[in-house]
């Protein structure tokens, strides 16, 4: 958190902290305000599942060791707006650490199935972001994670991008500075390509999310660029209108964890239209995706104040090996050189035409009329015209390319520490809304 100065800090009650630079979205890069390129070096941080933001000490520990590795970025999929995050916030901002932040709850998250989109959640997602925005080292907000999974869901992508017109207009109603608003997204073949141009298709900025990610895990070690499907992802975002990036990734099959994705991301192949990665995840659980541990596992019914579903939520983080050791060593050789602001021009990229329905099962065909607060789902949706013309070119053109699908180790929507039980659990959790 930046302060103007040390009298503000005091009477805002708080104390200063080390300035870090704001972030924002020009084209399809992330810039700090000096104008240096900023390549997004992130881990998923969700020690508990109500909010792991309100543990000031606990924070220190973990920002600290997190430095140690290379980070730059934290993924939290739940906060609670009601609390105090200032202590948590400024360690993470004193070791250079920024924040992305999921603006949906428990029980405002848009339902897949039975899509809704109304006050109670706009309030719910204004609050977050009202509790979050006087941070400089809030990246961005997420406004849906996985909210679309399997095909006869897409008919929820009018309300994810209704949510993105209302966060914005919140955002400026208040005079806020253009934190980014965007989506993370599912990697379903069948799906993914369409709703990357969907959020970002119709010619109204208002309405189009400021940047999308990824959670996929094509990458599993040992393989290569080609081998993955990362080539087949890469030629999905050349000239991509928006920031692109992984906000998940590191498969663990078969295991030890390399992270040799990270030379493509960063490196030659993708570093020219990718801003970076985020590792899922922080915490050792039951998947065996943790780059730390508070200590060995317990007992799944034990209990304690810091003890859930068989592992310790606070404490001292201690290295997970080789996995830990592993991506601080692939993260030490990256310096993407990326390019200054003032020699960067956003009109390279490209403008996304809007999908049209496909038997695949993308369902929404075209620019479809976006849902106002509060209005039910009748199962029909109405096209309109787009603000602008649109400009296809061979990157718009990269739906139909050859795709692959990838299973997500973290239960979407519901991001849960110690309830990522691992494939299985997540194919479950997809029946249950079938």
């Amino acid at each position: 958190m930046k302060f103007s100065g040390i009298a503000a800090a005091a009477i805002l009650g708080v104390a200063a902290t080390n300035a870090v630079e704001t972030i924002s979205a020009v084209g399809n890069k992330f810039f700090l305000e000096s104008g240096k390129q900023f390549f997004v070096k992130g881990v998923a941080y969700q020690l508990v599942e109500e909010d792991p933001l309100v543990d000031g000490e606990q924070c220190s520990r973990d920002a600290a060791l997190m430095k140690t590795l290379g980070t730059n970025t934290i993924r939290v999929y739940h906060v609670d707006a009601t609390k105090d995050h200032t202590k948590c916030m400024n360690a993470f901002a004193d070791a250079g650490i920024y924040t992305l932040i999921d603006l949906d709850t428990f029980d405002t998250y848009i339902l897949p199935n039975a899509p809704s989109w109304n006050q109670t959640q706009v309030d719910a997602y204004a609050a977050v972001m009202d509790a979050f925005i006087k941070y400089d080292n809030v990246l961005g907000f997420f406004v849906g994670n996985e909210i679309i999974a399997i095909a006869n869901q897409s008919l929820a992508a009018p309300y994810i991008k209704a949510s993105v017109r209302d966060v914005k207009k919140h955002r400026e109603s208040k005079g806020y500075r253009k934190v980014p608003i965007g989506y993370s997204a599912a990697d379903i073949a069948e799906l993914r390509p369409m709703l990357q141009d969907y959020l970002t298709c119709g010619g109204d900025d208002s309405q189009n999310v400021d940047f999308f990610a990824l959670n996929s895990y094509e990458w599993c070690d040992v393989t290569t660029y080609d081998v993955s499907g990362y080539a087949n992802l890469q030629k999905q975002a050349v000239n991509f209108p928006v920031p692109i990036f992984f906000s998940e990734t590191g498969c663990n099959v078969p295991g030890p964890r390399l992270f040799d994705d990270q030379q493509a991301i960063f490196g030659k192949e993708m570093s020219s239209d990718w801003s970076g990665a985020i590792i899922y995840e922080w915490i050792e659980e039951a998947n065996h995706y943790g780059l730390i541990s508070y200590g060995p596992p317990v007992a799944p019914t034990a209990t304690g104040s810091n003890i859930r579903g068989g592992f310790s939520r606070a404490g001292t983080p201690t290295p997970v090996s080789p996995d830990f050791n592993n991506l601080k060593s692939q993260w030490a050789k990256i310096t993407p050189s990326g390019v200054a602001q003032s020699d960067y021009s956003p009109s390279l990229v490209s403008t996304r035409a809007c999908p049209a329905s496909t038997q695949d099962g993308w369902l929404v065909n075209g620019n479809v009329a976006l849902p106002s607060i509060g209005q039910v789902f009748t199962g029909a949706l109405s096209t309109v015209p787009i603000a602008i013309p649109t400009t296809t070119t061979t990157a718009a053109l990269g739906s139909a390319a050859t795709t692959s699908t990838t299973k997500n180790p973290a239960p979407a929507n519901k991001e849960i520490a110690g309830m990522s039980a691992g494939l299985a659990g997540v194919m479950l959790f997809f029946t249950f809304w079938l």
